[in-house]
């Protein structure tokens, strides 16, 4: 099972695993995190992977460990309020992982996360893509501005695009 996976990521080359969302995308995508910021406390980060390292396959890595490691990697743990989100799409797979900092694990169970995370499954698998994306970001949303509502001065601490990873 791991080899099979594991050639199917050294087989999608990143660019076609990330078709889904071009630069116009993106863009809205950016545009939809910075509005959401103005609403709440929380800093959110996306990161978009083609295909993981064939290797890391082989070893078992799963979406939920490379998630981590990217969040660790980004330093999205690394806000004043322990504040970060990354919402991480391994699209070779189709999964969709999303990492919160532990001041925001305090208030929001990991079963929240989980459920937007396969609504956007759901919407990949139909082919909606960037709706996915959106709704997954307004879901988000409220669940930051209900439990975080913005501090003064409200610092932008995290770059608002998209990471892309190829």
């Amino acid at each position: 099972m791991q080899l099979l996976r594991a050639l199917k990521h050294l087989c999608t080359p990143g660019f076609v695993a990330l078709k889904p969302f071009p630069a116009p995308v993106l863009d809205k995508i950016e545009q939809a995190i910075r509005e959401s910021e103005k609403t709440h406390a929380g800093e959110l980060r996306l990161a978009f992977e083609g295909g993981m390292e064939p290797i890391d396959v082989l070893r078992g890595m799963s979406a939920r460990e490379r998630a981590l490691q990217l969040f660790s990697h980004l330093c999205v743990w690394d806000t004043e309020g322990n504040s970060g989100v990354l919402v991480y799409l391994q699209l070779v797979d189709t999964r969709i992982e999303i990492v919160a900092d532990r001041g925001i694990n305090r208030r929001v169970e990991q079963s929240e996360w989980d459920a937007i995370c396969r609504r956007m499954e759901t919407a990949f698998r139909a082919g909606d893509f960037e709706a996915g994306v959106l709704t997954a970001i307004d879901d988000i949303t409220r669940l930051l501005s209900m439990h975080f509502p913005p501090c003064a001065g409200n610092p932008d601490e995290l770059p608002d695009r998209p990471l892309v990873i190829i």
